[in-house]
């Protein structure tokens, strides 16, 4: 397989996960974690390395936004389960 191809499947395969994840609010961030050692906010900070070593202009609120799908405090008001801290 070819670089390119393969950076193609990846970026695939991550816009698929992160949309099964907005997809999926029920899961609540300790949940992945407690099962998979990773969660959304694990992913937007991933997003925000990956933008930062291309030199291109990000924060970690548009980071979340891309994995989250909306603001993350929209998210949180709609979708966190338990003490909203």
């Amino acid at each position: 397989m070819d670089a390119q191809t393969q950076l193609e499947l990846e970026a695939a395969a991550f816009r698929r996960l992160t949309a099964h994840l907005q997809e999926r609010t029920d899961v609540q961030n300790i949940d992945l974690m407690n099962l998979a050692g990773f969660c959304r906010n694990c992913l937007s900070k991933w997003y925000l390395a990956a933008a930062e070593e291309k030199g291109l202009a990000m924060d970690y609120d548009q980071a979340r936004e891309h994995v989250y799908g909306m603001p993350y405090s929209e998210w949180k008001d709609k979708h966190q389960s338990g003490p909203k801290l």
